[in-house]
């Protein structure tokens, strides 16, 4: 930003990137400009938590005793609008970092990502990022802030933008702590100055705001602390629009979970969400929010990650205990045994709600592990307490599942064969290319169900669970694969090469592949290809070591085990070859095509040319012949 000074004020120029988010808000991305109202109220009632709760403990604060509340004027002549609060104000470098500058690194990358995708709601989401103020330019030509902050020798200072290029700050005077902003209407948002229009407004998105939103002389929201009142009073309409007014969220939540907890070591009452829908692949994790932490009504602390377990940071809502001093901090949760009771009870009480959903709503569960399976199946490496049930809740793609339908491993247990003593599983990218893996051959030849894992939080965590139940969980690319003696007919035995031949060729293929490979077996998986890769006994799948390699560019990875399929007619004519007097030199392209074109499959080849080049001389001499 920089700076010329005038007599009366000093003037700052927007960065180039907030320009470009201004132009973004105000031109392309909001679908409901009414949303700007609920947006600076939820600002003002920020800046009155802050100011209740610093008041708690600062008695010489700047108007101690002045009511906390939103006072809106309207002149509809005019087509003026005031926004007014008692809140906690802004010192000069607020009103610089918090109006001139992002808010929040990624912010507009993010929403130029979505609308560069034709994001359709992408408005509704923008409160979360804590850019919600510069919604008013929709609506206003020029937007005047004038405040004082609450400390006691502070200054008032007045903001004044068009939301293009610029704005100007200067010294004003100002007798009462708080924030209010003024602006005149666009004539194409005139309705907004409207009185029955704002108060429609307010009820619809603000009516859950814990402080009074006055229009002129009357309160237009019904202030109520859902969390105390019992359950039987509360309508699902009531829950739905709470959970809109605390998460900024337009649609509903896929359900809820309603707490009174009365008990020797903890009391706390609670109403937790769980969304429908999941912003964790554009937001990612780090940026999710959770529930807000109150003490007997008082806000303390929003998105107070203490509270609950990393896995079930998507759940929003509201936590309220009188056994934590109002002046905690967020290093005082952090050690504080109340919150680790507190955390576990939620814990428990979360996963059992789950597990109901699971066991008596199956579609429903479907939907809640499709928007945040991700996240969720990580908590079976964090939380030991519960990794039992965790692994119970899991759900994956198989073989038998078809479109979106999942399975878990209590369901996998029931469909497998009488004779089955492992759960298997296969790891990769995409579902379709999976299915016709060499791999599978052998368990699609038999009907032995596999779970297909293509999320990477899946390839994290699911080599961790040695067993369900009584039964192993096995990677199908682990080379030591216990499978079940060949049942091949006589007549299919009989057209693979002999014991012979195999130990000779076996012994072509260590030669000339060489420090490439850990070892070079028959293979009892393949049915149809000639030849695949498999994982040593302490390898890693091959999924899992190209994400390694994604994560640490010098991670080299394991060497893999090279099966070769006996009855596949390659193999039976290179053994034909080298029966007929034919050296491993007459072997090695075909035997180094076979390694390159398993790697190419695995997504392990590092440079196609050498296997373009070898490939286009077979086929040339082949041709000639």
């Amino acid at each position: 930003m920089s700076k010329n000074t005038s007599q009366t004020a000093d003037t700052f120029e927007f960065k180039a990137e907030m320009r470009q988010l201004l132009d973004l808000i105000v031109n392309s991305l909001y679908t409901h400009p009414e949303i700007f109202l609920r947006e600076l109220i939820s600002n003002s009632s920020d800046a009155l938590n802050k100011a209740r709760y610093r008041g708690l403990t600062d008695k010489d604060m700047r108007d101690a005793d002045a009511p906390l509340q939103i006072k809106i004027e309207i002149d509809k002549d005019a087509k003026k609008l005031v926004i007014e609060d008692s809140g906690i104000g802004m010192r000069r470098e607020d009103l610089i970092n918090r109006l001139g500058t992002v808010a929040s690194s990624g912010t507009l990358e993010f929403i130029k990502n979505l609308k560069d995708a034709g994001e359709q709601k992408v408005g509704d989401m923008i409160g979360q990022f804590g850019v919600g103020f510069y919604s008013v330019f929709m609506v206003a030509e020029e937007v005047t802030v004038e405040t004082l902050h609450a400390d006691a020798d502070a200054t008032a200072w007045r903001w004044v933008s068009d939301g293009k290029g610029s704005f100007t700050l200067e010294e004003i005077e100002r007798e009462h702590r708080g924030t209010r902003i003024s602006f005149t209407l666009k004539d194409s948002a005139d309705e907004f100055a409207d009185d029955y229009r704002v108060k429609s407004i307010i009820k619809k998105y603000s009516n859950f705001v814990e402080f009074p939103i006055m229009v002129g002389d009357e309160k237009v929201n019904s202030v109520r602390a859902l969390w105390h009142e019992s359950k039987d009073s509360v309508s699902e309409e009531e829950y739905s629009e709470f959970y809109k007014f605390v998460t900024n969220d337009f649609s509903g939540p896929l359900g809820h979970l309603h707490l009174s907890i009365e008990g020797a070591s903890v009391n706390f009452k609670a109403l937790l969400f769980i969304p429908e829908n999941s912003h964790y692949r554009t937001m990612g994790w780090q940026n999710e929010k959770t529930a807000q932490l109150y003490s007997n009504k008082v806000f303390i602390m929003d998105d107070c990650k203490d509270l609950l377990p990393e896995y079930l940071h998507f759940v929003k809502g509201v936590v309220d205990t009188e056994d934590l001093p109002l002046n905690v901090s967020r290093e005082m949760t952090q050690n504080s045994p109340v919150m680790a009771r507190i955390k576990q009870i939620l814990t428990k009480r979360l996963l059992s709600l789950l597990e109901e959903w699971a066991e008596k709503e199956p579609e429903k569960y479907a939907k809640f592990y499709e928007a945040f399976g991700s996240p969720f199946v990580m908590g079976v490496n964090m939380d030991f307490d519960n990794r039992e049930r965790l692994i119970k809740l899991l759900r994956f793609h198989s073989t038998t599942t078809e479109g979106e339908q999942r399975t878990g491993f209590a369901d996998y247990v029931a469909r497998k064969k009488d004779d089955q003593k492992d759960i298997y599983y296969f790891t990769g990218d995409h579902r379709d290319s999976m299915q016709n893996s060499p791999k599978l051959e052998y368990f699609r030849k038999n009907e032995i169900e596999v779970m297909l894992l293509t999320d990477p939080a899946d390839v994290m965590v699911i080599p961790s669970i040695d067993k369900f139940e009584e039964y192993n969980v096995v990677s199908i690319e682990k080379a030591d694969l216990e499978i079940k003696e060949d049942e091949s007919t006589d007549a299919e035995k009989e057209q693979r090469i002999s014991d012979e031949q195999a130990d000779s060729l076996l012994a072509s293929f260590k030669a000339i592949l060489g420090e490439q490979v850990e070892d070079v077996r028959i293979s009892k998986r393949l049915v149809d290809s000639a030849a695949t890769l498999v994982a040593g006994a302490q390898g890693m799948d091959a999924h899992m070591e190209r994400m390694m390699k994604m994560m640490d560019a010098s991670y080299g990875g394991s060497k893999k085990i090279l099966e070769i399929n006996p009855g596949h007619d390659l193999i039976k004519n290179l053994a034909r070859i080298q029966l007929g007097g034919g050296s491993d030199e007459d072997l090695r392209p075909y035997i180094m095509q076979l390694f390159e074109g398993a790697m190419l499959l695995d997504g392990a080849l590092s440079g196609p040319t050498d296997f373009v080049q070898r490939m286009t001389k077979i086929m040339t001499d082949a041709t000639q012949k």
